[in-house]
């Protein structure tokens, strides 16, 4: 077997973990930067949603560049922007330049996720398909949990610019790492030339872009009001240490066994399952007196989902296609993730309490129910998934 695919894997899964520990940070340090700068629930929220600013603008383009100059130099600048954002929020004095620098390094997680799945799709085939993009989909979470692990510590000792810096380390280490093992493959070479996907395919990949953004912009906006929600209700920070572990890393065995559970019961009925179990999860982690039990819930039983969901975006469009394709993928990702932490923290502002917020995001995560359904009733799920 060789090793060249399952390093690239791994660069790709250091990245996803530097994603989710970069957009978590604000979140995690809300208990500091909230009062130090006098923020609104709302302005946390808009300061949360920056990484996610010029997502929406950039998502396409940057898959077309991905077409035209290779995987290897788009993915790479991305991650060196991620790195050099990073550092921007850390020297930031004020909440527009700590805004600034999650804009910067969300441009670079923007070129990351948008040529993950196409490049895992090159270098991955049959059964492996279905393990790579669950590998890389569980990386994500796990970078939400460190950064609520890492941060409060950090912060405490040394204060919130050092807790900033720690977000280039991991973007650092997947650059390196990416750039020594990434080879264009011979059997995955496209045409460099300009081309758009067809109608049917820009079709299905919106319809499954809503699809993403329905599961990860209610999870993040749900992840960012918690700590504050369990604080409000007396909870101490072990306890809420402790919910938000097995929220975020959860997502790790149920995202990994989800691949294999849609292989023996179905797609369908694993999306159905997992996206009821996270909406539930998140009512009773907010409105009952059992946040850790209904966390298992959402943490674990509310992510054996998103393989299915990113692996029927990815073949939603034809291999020469996917770069560009999943730009249009990601474009309605990032606009519901730079959108659903203001909207929800708009929520919060009107009913004065953090849980107005959170069930604003459960209620976004059961919209991916109806969406999902749309997509099968346009393609076959199943021959998708077969090929997968």
């Amino acid at each position: 077997m060789q090793l060249r695919p399952w390093i690239i894997l791994a660069a790709l899964t250091l990245a996803r973990v530097a994603f989710g520990y970069q957009f978590q940070t604000i979140a995690t340090l809300a208990t500091d930067l909230v009062p130090r700068f006098g923020l609104s629930y709302a302005q946390l929220g808009s300061l949360i949603g920056s990484y996610m600013l010029l997502g929406v603008f950039v998502a396409l383009p940057l898959g077309l560049l991905g077409r035209r100059f290779g995987d290897r130099m788009v993915l790479g600048t991305g991650l060196a922007l991620m790195t050099a954002g990073a550092c921007i929020s850390a020297w930031a004095a004020a909440p527009v330049g700590i805004a600034a620098g999650r804009t910067l390094a969300g441009v670079g997680a923007c070129a990351m996720t948008v040529l993950q799945g196409k490049i895992i799709a090159d270098w991955f085939t049959g059964s492996r398909f279905m393990i790579g993009i669950s590998i890389s989909v569980c990386a994500y979470p796990i970078g939400l949990g460190l950064a609520q692990l890492v941060l409060p510590p950090v912060l405490a000792r040394w204060g919130p610019h050092a807790a900033l810096l720690t977000d280039a380390l991991p973007a650092m280490l997947a650059l390196l790492l990416f750039l020594a093992s990434h080879r264009e493959p011979a059997h995955g070479a496209v045409s460099r030339r300009f081309s758009l996907p067809s109608r049917r395919e820009c079709l299905l990949l919106a319809v499954a872009g809503c699809i993403w953004t329905a599961y990860t912009a209610s999870f993040s906006a749900f992840a960012s009001y918690l700590p504050a929600s369990l604080a409000a209700r007396g909870y101490g920070l072990a306890l809420t240490a402790a919910v938000m572990t097995i929220a975020f890393w959860g997502n790790v065995p149920g995202t990994l066994a989800g691949g294999g559970l849609a292989a023996r019961f179905g797609g369908f009925n694993i999306f159905l399952t997992g996206t009821l179990a996270l909406t539930i999860g998140m009512v009773g982690t907010t409105l009952s007196g059992w946040p850790v039990a209904f966390a298992v819930l959402l943490g674990v039983g509310g992510s054996i989902q998103p393989g299915v969901i990113m692996a029927v975006g990815t073949l939603s469009a034809r291999p020469e296609n996917r770069a560009v394709g999943m730009g249009l993928f990601y474009t309605l990702y990032y606009l519901g993730g730079t959108v659903a932490p203001a909207v929800c923290g708009a929520v919060a502002d009107a009913v004065g309490r953090p849980e107005g917020g959170l069930l604003a995001a459960a209620a976004l995560s059961g919209l991916a129910i109806p969406l999902y359904m749309l997509h099968r009733a346009l393609a076959s799920h199943e021959a998708m998934l077969a090929r997968a």
